[in-house]
C-alpha cells in the first residue's frame, strides 16, 4: 500500500454550523493525510458557541484532531495585516508543521504558502456540493438534511410537554408530533411506574427518580440524532421529573434540579387541569392533581425558559401550541450574523 502523500494536513473554518460540505472537505484530508488538524474559528458574536462546533466535528471525525480558537480579526483577504492577525490565531492551534492546507476557496493559496504547505483544493468552485453556511442558515429547515445527526441534535428546537397528572399531556404531544410531521418522546417513568420492583405500592425510592432523568435524556438524544426537521416534542423532561421527586419523597432533589437547569428546552407547554380525571390504573387520584398543577405553575413561572398553559378540548389546544411552538423553532433556528457579514 503506497504512503500517504502529506503526514500533516489543515482544515480551517466557522463552521458555523458544519455541513456536508465541511464534512466532504474533512473527510478528503483524512483520506491524503496520516493525521489532520482541524481548527474551528470562531467569534464572539455568532450564536453557536465555538465548543459547540469543536464537539460536533470530534463526534463525526473521530480520528482528527479538533480544535477551536476566537478570531475576532476582519475578513479581509487582500490585507497583510487582516493576514497577520487571522495567522497569529492558526499558528497558535497548530501542534506540529503543517504540509497541505485543504480548501475549497482560493484563501488556501496564501494559507498555504504563509505555512510552507502544498495547497489542495478539494470541490473547486463547491460545484460537487453546492452548500454553504450562509445558506443553511438563511433556511435551516430547508437544509437540515445536509447536517450530520450531532449538529442536528445541537440546532433542534426542544419543546417539553408538562402537566399534573390526567391533564392531557401525552395527547397533546401526539397530536403537536402529528401537526408537525416531528418525533416525540414519551414519559419513560410512566413505564417505570409499571415495571418497578414492588409495582404501585412500593415506596418510591430516591435512585429510581435518577434513572428515569438517565433513560430520559437518552430517549431524547437518539430521537434528536434522527429528527427529520429541526423540532422534538417531549412528553416530560428533567424539571417535570424534579417536581414528582419532591411529590413522592416529600424533598427536593439538588441533583436532579441541576441537570433540568443544565438541560433546557426552548418552551414549555402545561397542560391544563380542567379537564375530567381519568384513572388509567397508575395515577394517585383526583385530590392531589389541582395542588400538583399549581405547584407546576410556581415552578415554571421562576424557569428561564418560556411556557404557557393550554386548556380546552384537543383541538383547542393544539390551535393555541401551534403559534408558541413554531416561534420557539423560529428562536432557535435563528443565527447571528457573522462576523465579516457585520463589517460588509
Amino acid at each position: 500500500m503506497a504512503a500517504d502523500p502529506f503526514k500533516h494536513g489543515l482544515v480551517l473554518g466557522k463552521f458555523y454550523p458544519p455541513h456536508s460540505g465541511h464534512h466532504h472537505l474533512i473527510r478528503s484530508a483524512l483520506r491524503a493525510c496520516e493525521r489532520v488538524t482541524v481548527e474551528v474559528l470562531a467569534s464572539e458574536v455568532e450564536s453557536i458557541t465555538l465548543q459547540q462546533r469543536v464537539d460536533w466535528l470530534t463526534e463525526d471525525h473521530p480520528t482528527a484532531r479538533v480544535v477551536g480558537g476566537m478570531d475576532e480579526a476582519e475578513i479581509d483577504y487582500d490585507s497583510p495585516a487582516a493576514w497577520d492577525a487571522h495567522m497569529a490565531v492558526i499558528e497558535s492551534l497548530l501542534d506540529d508543521k503543517v504540509d497541505a492546507v485543504f480548501s475549497s476557496d482560493t484563501y488556501g493559496a496564501e494559507l498555504a504558502r504563509r505555512l510552507g504547505a502544498t495547497w489542495v483544493q478539494v470541490d473547486a468552485g463547491r460545484t460537487g456540493n453546492q452548500i454553504s453556511g450562509t445558506a443553511v442558515r438563511a433556511d435551516l429547515a430547508g437544509h437540515w438534511h445536509e447536517l450530520s445527526p450531532a449538529t442536528r441534535a445541537g440546532l433542534a428546537a426542544r419543546v417539553v410537554i408538562l402537566g399534573a397528572e390526567s391533564t392531557g399531556s401525552t395527547t397533546l404531544a401526539e397530536d403537536l408530533a402529528a401537526h408537525f410531521g416531528a418525533p416525540w418522546v414519551p414519559e419513560y417513568g410512566r413505564e417505570h411506574t409499571f415495571a418497578r420492583e414492588g409495582g404501585l405500592d412500593e415506596p418510591w425510592r430516591p435512585d429510581e427518580f435518577d434513572l428515569i432523568v438517565d433513560r430520559q435524556i437518552v430517549m431524547e438524544e437518539v430521537a434528536l440524532r434522527r429528527a427529520p426537521l429541526p423540532l422534538l416534542i417531549c412528553d416530560t423532561d428533567v424539571l417535570a421529573t424534579a417536581l414528582w421527586h419532591e411529590r413522592y419523597l416529600g424533598i427536593e432533589s439538588l441533583p436532579i434540579l441541576a441537570r433540568a437547569a443544565a438541560h433546557l428546552p426552548d418552551l414549555y407547554l402545561l397542560t391544563g387541569d380542567e379537564i375530567p380525571w381519568v384513572n388509567d390504573g397508575s395515577r394517585d387520584g383526583e385530590h392531589i392533581r389541582h395542588a400538583m398543577q399549581q405547584r407546576f405553575r410556581e415552578v415554571l413561572d421562576a424557569h428561564p425558559t418560556p411556557w404557557a398553559e393550554v386548556r380546552g378540548a384537543p383541538a383547542e389546544r393544539v390551535a393555541a401550541a401551534v403559534p408558541l411552538v413554531e416561534a420557539a423553532v423560529a428562536r432557535r433556528t435563528s443565527f447571528a450574523l457573522p462576523l465579516e457579514q457585520r463589517k460588509a
